[in-house]
């Protein structure tokens, strides 16, 4: 029997962190241990995750297992996309001429900016009194 090839690839957004490995099968998709429905209950954050496979039309062909950290749920589905896009051009090159294009590879640069010394917050500042 020969050996399966694994594939891969790790994603970000904000402070989430997305660990990915894709292996050719059924489909199935397990995040931090739990189902993939289980994880993620709303249909917007489960399309956002699956939305690599429909580009590059190889729904249910990999069965994925992610090891997601940090951030929100919001965060952490976006990262696990970044991450499937990534793995997905790791097993063909070709794929990265159809993810590209949608921004799945792409690393979303915006973070919470850091409160500042002296202020009550990132950008607020306390209130000024002349008199």
């Amino acid at each position: 029997m020969p050996a399966t090839v694994t594939h891969s690839s790790t994603g970000r957004r904000k402070t989430a962190v997305a660990h990915a490995r894709i292996t050719e099968g059924s489909g199935e998709m397990t995040i931090n241990g739990l189902s993939f429905e289980e994880y993620f209950p709303t249909i917007d954050l489960q399309n956002a995750v699956i939305a690599p496979f429909q580009v590059v039309n190889m729904v249910n062909k990999f069965d994925v297992q992610v090891v997601v950290k940090g951030g929100g749920k919001n965060a952490q589905a976006i990262a696990i996309r970044h991450a499937i896009s990534r793995a997905l051009t790791k097993v063909d090159p070709a794929n990265r001429g159809l993810v590209k294009p949608e921004g799945f590879l792409t690393r979303d640069p915006r973070m919470k900016e850091r409160k500042k010394p002296g202020q009550p917050g990132a950008r607020a500042r306390f209130q000024f009194s002349k008199r």
